[in-house]
């Protein structure tokens, strides 16, 4: 599958605010949106005006890197959103969050959401005692989400925890980090996402 392989402190650049993409590195004098607030290229610094258009891209944009994933699944999951009662936007921001690898990374199992991926699809990770290796994977209601016997035997989690342990979980999740498991209480509301995004101009933009 396609992937994007530049430097990821491009993409926060570009839209304007961290995705944290970077893990620890967003957090430090070293990230590089807080060093040069600009986009990149040669005429990044330039202040320009956004059409309507532009603005609902922009703002598409942002969803899929902040998620990391690409246009055909951003897609997939606006029109499994559409098609549900409720607010479309926010039906779409809670289908992004219940993905396996987000919810890995939320439950601070992993560092970046791009490591999360990588240690899902590698078989560390196992739900209501399966092993599960889709990173898209989306998770219900009472799921309980666990290392595998696996990953258990890497010292990386011990690593990432160490690094990890001090984040705050969202309340919507369970985390029981001395034996590397968690569960899924209930589903995200918008307030417990901390994505500055407009998702009503995503709803636009894909209704047009």
């Amino acid at each position: 599958m396609a992937r994007y392989t530049d430097a990821s402190c491009k993409l926060c650049r570009r839209e304007g605010q961290k995705l944290f993409l970077k893990g620890e590195r967003c957090y430090s004098n070293k990230c590089a949106i807080a060093r040069r607030p600009y986009a990149p290229g040669q005429h990044g610094a330039q202040k320009k005006k956004l059409s309507g258009y532009g603005l609902q891209l922009r703002e598409k944009q942002k969803a899929k890197r902040f998620y990391g994933i690409l246009e055909s699944q951003f897609r997939k999951y606006f029109e499994m959103a559409n098609r549900k009662k409720g607010i479309t936007g926010e039906i779409l921001l809670q289908l992004l969050e219940s993905r396996l690898d987000n919810v890995v990374y939320r439950m601070g199992f992993a560092t970046t959401r791009a490591e999360a991926r990588q240690l899902v699809t590698h078989a560390h990770f196992v739900v209501n005692g399966k092993k599960v290796n889709i990173p898209s994977y989306l998770v219900k209601v009472g799921d309980e989400i666990a290392v595998s016997e696996k990953g258990r035997k890497s010292p990386r989690f011990k690593e990432i925890l160490d690094i990890t342990g001090s984040k705050v979980v969202p309340k919507w999740l369970e985390v029981d980090q001395e034996n590397l498991k968690g569960k899924v209480v209930a589903l995200p509301e918008r307030e417990d996402i901390d994505l500055n995004v407009q998702e009503t101009l995503i709803v636009e933009l894909y209704s047009k």
